[in-house]
């Protein structure tokens, strides 16, 4: 029997087999929860506890964000993924104060967020945190919460800002809805076995039903343009060649080595318009252009540290598969390879070769959409993937093997007007990640309120001070801002130039 409320509060929910392989990849050194950092604004004579506003705000709108009750019941013997159950969840213990020793600097909060970041979830409740920090330097209060990425992907977490966020700083009206049932107890190991059936069942008879759209799917990529030309037939300029240069091997660089659990985390803005002004000048993204600029911060970070590679970085970035309108709270994306073209010391050259190779990337992920799966049999599952992660991370192979992307870059689009959390406005936001075996380094960025907020999260192992790439960040920003912007000279003051350069008198250069 189902609760009355939203279509998402099922009494038991299971995992799809991607979300499960988020739980199943989770290792001490290799956390799977995402997070971000809130900066508010505080007015003057304001005397209110913010941490319990943050936590009465919350439970008023637990029902706009289902993924706060689930808590997960795990199958017998973990032979497959476990289910979702639906609980009272304990705001005490979720939504907590971190008071920081005297001047709470912003750098102190970054700090403490890294520590934080590194830090296990306890399975045994919902999978969230929150971290509220009051009284900060600046005369700000902060929060920073993290949540398990098997309840969400990016896309879906904008969409909990429902949840966390307010349009005005006057509270509005929240429509009473039913209470959902929470679990009265975990279900039983048969309830349990027959759910883990069911979905394997259900998945197996879609993928009989869609084989043939597979099938036709690819042989459409192999036989309709899909298929790249081979690396020597391949024009310089052909999409063929920049997408077989996006699936080439990475060259070695400090970030990609066996990790630790510890993390570094730092936060970077950037005007949005001025991102969207070289994107139009240059014809390219504002993606093309988030990640020319991540390039250029990592040849400078590189430069001090070890050399820039002859061969260029290669960045994973999530796609979402999601639907448009499809707001349900699981992970619908898949991950591709892009070339960063840090070999190219030219600003500009270097965002034209980014866009051919991202161009060609968008491409075949468009064409790829329906063969991609978001769920899948699990019966199994958790054994072989955690075995794997496990011997992945023991055997330190991370350290050897070529790494197939260097660094993980995800751009997410945020709100676009100002948001608010307890009678306070929101002027920052900067999302933070997962970093793995391997790669060491993951920029996520979101736009928010006509800034690009920037977040680095890194293993502390492999980068001991993340606060650097902020500086190159925004070094390679105004880098590739002038060069984008730089206005040609007109034709008659160019004339004028190279008159006057190639020894023409006075009286000629008048006519020209």
């Amino acid at each position: 029997m189902r609760p009355r409320g939203s279509d998402d509060n099922n009494y038991m929910k299971p995992l799809s087999g991607l979300d499960g392989a988020f739980l199943s990849l989770e290792t001490p050194a290799t956390p799977m929860h995402v997070g971000s950092l809130h900066l508010f604004q505080v007015p003057p004579r304001y005397r209110g506890n913010f941490r319990n506003a943050v936590k009465k705000m919350i439970s008023t709108h637990l029902h706009l964000a289902p993924v706060f009750r689930r808590r997960l019941a795990q199958m017998p013997l973990q032979f497959a993924n476990p289910v979702w159950v639906h609980e009272g969840v304990d705001l005490d213990f979720h939504i907590r104060r971190v008071d920081l020793p005297p001047p709470r600097s912003w750098r102190q909060v970054q700090d403490c967020v890294g520590e934080l970041h590194g830090e296990l979830l306890d399975r045994s409740r919902p999978l969230w945190m929150l971290y509220v920090f009051e009284g900060l330097e600046s005369g700000d209060n902060a929060y920073y919460i993290k949540i398990h990425h098997s309840l969400l992907d990016g896309q879906a977490g904008a969409a909990l800002a429902a949840a966390l966020f307010e349009l005005s700083p006057t509270p509005g009206r929240v429509e009473r809805h039913p209470r959902a049932r929470d679990a009265e107890r975990t279900p039983g190991a048969l309830t349990l076995a027959a759910a883990a059936f069911r979905h394997d069942a259900a998945q197996y008879v879609k993928l009989v039903r869609h084989l043939p759209d597979v099938v036709r799917a690819l042989a459409g990529m192999v036989l309709g343009g899909g298929k790249p030309a081979p690396p020597r037939a391949s024009t310089k300029g052909s999409a063929g060649g920049a997408l077989w240069r996006n699936i080439a091997f990475g060259p070695r660089t400090p970030f990609n080595a066996a990790i630790t659990g510890e993390r570094g985390v730092a936060a970077a803005s950037i005007p949005l318009d001025e991102v969207k002004a070289v994107a139009h000048a240059q014809e390219a993204t504002v993606n093309d252009v988030v990640l020319a600029l991540c390039s250029g911060a990592l040849r400078r970070y590189l430069a001090r540290h070890g050399g820039i590679p002859r061969k260029p970085l290669i960045a994973t970035m999530p796609i979402s598969l999601r639907d448009p309108g499809n707001r349900e709270f699981t992970t619908q994306a898949t991950l591709s390879l892009v070339s960063l073209a840090t070999h190219i010391a030219d600003p500009l050259r270097r965002l034209r070769a980014i866009r051919s190779a991202a161009s060609a990337t968008k491409s075949v992920a468009q064409r790829a959409r329906s063969v991609i799966p978001v769920d899948f049999p699990t019966i199994g599952g958790p054994w072989i993937v955690g075995a794997l992660a496990a011997m992945y991370g023991k055997t330190r192979l991370a350290n050897a093997i070529p790494p197939i992307a260097n660094v993980v870059i995800s751009n997410v689009a945020g709100p676009p007007v100002p948001l608010y959390t307890a009678g306070l406005r929101m002027t920052g936001y900067w999302p933070f990640s997962i970093v793995e075996h391997g790669v060491g380094l993951n920029i996520t960025l979101m736009s928010y309120a006509g800034m690009l907020g920037i977040g680095f999260t890194a293993a502390r192992s492999l980068v001991p001070e993340p606060q650097e790439l902020v500086d190159d960040m925004l070094a390679a920003q105004q880098e590739l801002q002038r060069a984008a912007l730089r206005r040609p000279k007109p034709r008659r003051a160019a004339a004028r130039v190279a008159a006057r350069n190639s020894g023409v008198g006075k009286a000629a250069r008048k006519h020209v």
